[in-house]
């Protein structure tokens, strides 16, 4: 069964797979982009290879500007051009050239210009636009249209249309209006084709040519297609419409090449490198002595276009392979790829399999990322972008299918990503809980260890230098007899929170709670520097508080009751680690420093002072306010252990009520050593000095002079601490 997480991780992956899809359906420019430059990426990587075909392109290239002179040329020159391809067998002559206004450079049109000459004369001087009317007349020469924004003139169809299906006629691009052309031009040319590669397309590169405009009524060819109608002599074109749905292209049929058509009567192209064998510069063709033997070969039995690669000239296009190249290559290219018969095409079904892909593995994904771990979610995404890639390439490889993987590869990752991004802020919080729970029993480094560390929750310990501390209440037992349970807890609850906190807040590990008791220690999981003196700072601190809280009436207690705590700390080495059974352990340490350090605390009645220390500790804390408390035979041990006492920090060690309290005190243990009969003055001059310093040494002089003992010369070869 689900749990409510998990509902609603379910729940917000499927709106985000609901809004990809309704996304993906409605198609928008980023997705159109990503699916072009796609589609580009698999044409570089296996381009149409040139093949030597009937195609050529009489280029208008520099060499020919150079030698003709700038462009536009006189028509009547245009005309001799077209004489020439003819004479060598042109199948078809045709113009990426628009004819649109006279030709300025006719002669009857530049005397008619001249001022003061008489009309009539001008009538007498040849113009090219009939020269070059008569020169296409008769001949299989195909001019082109431009689009036009003004006016609403559209050009002849010099083909007829027959139908499959419902009619397509209002499938391709909308023509709103072309440019003119000179009328007897327009009525001696062969066919009229459009020139435009990419009408209405933002994008520099182009990847699909209309093969038809539509005004609504009339279809109008493109160049290219038009071109070879022209050469195969036919005078119909068949279109394939949907068999139940009017307004949509799927092929058309010219002469005897069918050529697959996308709905919108669009023709996807597959390029080939540019080559210099497509074309033939045009001063090869109007040589004075005639074209070369190989020029005319080269033409016989071709489709020609004529066009310019002269870069001032501006009609540079860029193909799907990245390369820059006359716009009258893309015609010529159209044409070959139609001859070669290897299509390219983007079936009608191709936008429904991409939307459904995306609506089904979205839904998988969801799935998969919500119930499994996030390892298997991502290898199941993987698969699913490599499915979808060689499913992509298969496809164009073998069939020429141009079938987009990134929209569903896009769209998933989208949806892995929100639905782990979810799974992990759950998680986190979760571990967030967690963490907060267990702050309460462990440090922050030990819980970062275990976090970290991937040994860490393992059963074993390694020996370390700790710092361990113990810390006890006074006289629980009589407070807990006159408290009802409840209450003894919440007075544990309030102490051992408060004091516990001092150990976390400098780099302690609580290690556990002992009834009324406290265990802690330094120096692991992590290395801690100067812990010595870090666990001297957390017994001060604790004492600190503890005043506070019974200044405050903090335990409720009422005015007088105040609590007591004993504070024994002792560094040496002991094991720490996992102890306990494999399934239930606890983070601790053993060995005899730990029990050093709980018999110094148990001396705090003893020796009445609440915070004592071993003189191994000692030894490394530095300008504290320690004043030697004896040498204590404690339980467990065969030699007596030094101890100090804690009386303050920094300010107090330099404070002048413990310079005077040292000096008496310093004198007072080189009397209890040598049984002078001056120990007792020197005791109560001693607790004059320290009510100055802190209250709590009262007691501590008070008791010395029962345990004179502790504080005899430790007879040579006898251990003064545990850890010597």
């Amino acid at each position: 069964m689900m749990t409510r997480v998990q509902q609603i991780g379910v729940v917000i992956g499927l709106v985000i797979v609901a809004a990809l899809t309704m996304l993906r359906a409605d198609d928008p420019g980023i997705f159109k982009l990503i699916r072009g430059v796609t589609f580009d990426e698999y044409q570089r990587l296996l381009p149409r290879t040139f093949e030597p075909m009937p195609v050529r392109v009489i280029d208008i290239d520099e060499a020919s500007l150079r030698e003709f002179g700038q462009w536009p040329w006189p028509r009547d020159r245009l005309a001799l051009l077209v004489d020439r391809l003819s004479d060598m067998g042109a199948a078809a002559i045709a113009f990426d050239v628009l004819f649109s206004e006279p030709d300025r450079l006719s002669p009857r049109n530049v005397v008619r210009e001249v001022a003061g000459v008489d009309p009539s004369l001008a009538e007498k001087f040849p113009d090219n636009d009939e020269i070059f009317a008569r020169s296409i007349s008769g001949k299989p020469v195909v001019l082109g249209f431009g689009l036009s924004n003004e006016g609403s003139y559209r050009p002849p169809v010099k083909a007829g249309f027959a139908f499959t299906g419902e009619s397509p006629v209002s499938a391709p691009p909308y023509l709103a209006a072309s440019t003119p052309l000179r009328p007897q031009l327009e009525a001696n040319a062969a066919g009229l084709g459009h020139i435009s590669l990419n009408p209405g397309n933002p994008s520099p590169v182009v990847r699909a040519v209309p093969l038809f405009l539509t005004d609504g009524v009339q279809l109008y060819p493109n160049l290219a297609v038009e071109a070879l109608r022209v050469a195969q002599g036919v005078s119909t074109y068949v279109l394939t419409g949907a068999p139940d749905r009017a307004g949509v292209m799927t092929s058309a049929k010219i002469g005897d090449f069918v050529v697959p058509l996308t709905a919108a009567g669009e023709f996807w192209l597959y390029v080939s490198p540019d080559r210099a064998e497509r074309y033939i510069s045009a001063r090869k063709v109007l040589a004075a002595g005639g074209a070369s033997p190989e020029v005319a070969a080269a033409i016989d039995g071709s489709i020609v276009f004529v066009g310019t690669s002269a870069a001032g000239l501006q009609d540079i296009r860029v193909t799907a392979l990245g390369e820059n190249v006359p716009g009258v290559s893309m015609h010529a290219q159209a044409v070959e790829q139609i001859l070669s018969g290897r299509f390219l095409s983007r079936p009608d079904w191709a936008d429904g399999l991409e939307i459904l892909t995306i609506a089904v593995l979205g839904c998988l994904l969801v799935v998969v990322t919500t119930f499994v771990s996030p390892a298997v979610a991502l290898v199941c995404g993987l698969l699913i972008t490599a499915m979808a890639l060689v499913a992509s390439w298969f496809s164009f490889l073998y069939a020429g299918l141009l079938l987009d993987p990134l929209a569903p590869i896009i769209s998933g990752s989208i949806t892995h990503f929100a639905a782990t991004s979810f799974r992990i802020l759950v998680i986190d919080r979760e571990r967030r809980e967690v963490r907060r729970a267990f702050g309460h029993y462990l440090s922050p480094s030990l819980l970062h260890r275990i976090e970290h560390n991937r040994d860490a929750l393992r059963l074993g310990g390694d020996d370390r230098e700790l710092t361990v501390m113990f810390v006890d209440v006074r006289n629980f037992t009589e407070i807990s007899e006159r408290l009802a349970p409840t209450d003894v807890v919440a007075f544990l609850n309030t102490l051992l929170d408060a004091l516990s906190r001092h150990v976390v807040a400098n780099e302690g590990t609580l290690d556990k709670f002992i009834g009324d008791s406290i265990m802690a220690f330094w120096n692991a999981p992590v290395d801690v520097a100067d812990h010595e003196t870090k666990a001297v700072r957390t017994a001060l601190a604790m004492r600190e508080t503890l005043a506070e809280l019974n200044a405050s009436d903090a335990f409720g207690f009422g005015p007088g009751q105040e609590v007591g705590i004993g504070i024994g700390i002792h560094t040496g080495v002991a094991c720490v680690g996992n102890m306990g059974a494999k399934t239930r352990f606890n983070y601790s340490a053993v060995g005899d420093a730990v029990n050093v350090a709980a018999r110094i605390e148990s001396s705090c009645k003893e020796v009445g002072f609440d915070i004592l220390i071993s003189d191994s500790t000692a030894r490394s804390v530095q300008g504290m306010a320690l004043i030697e408390a004896g040498a204590l035979a404690l339980k467990g041990k065969s030699s007596r252990t030094q101890i100090l006492a804690v009386v303050g920090d920094e300010r107090v060690a330099v404070s002048q009520e413990f310079a005077a309290l040292e000096v008496v005190h310093r004198q007072l243990m080189q009397a209890l050593q040598s049984h002078s009969r001056n120990s007792r003055k020197l005791i109560g001059t001693a607790k004059l000095r320290a009510v100055q310093v802190i209250g709590g040494l009262s007691e501590f002089y008070q008791r010395i002079s029962g345990r004179t003992d502790h504080f005899r010369e430790v007879p040579e070869g006898i251990e003064k601490s545990a850890a010597d």
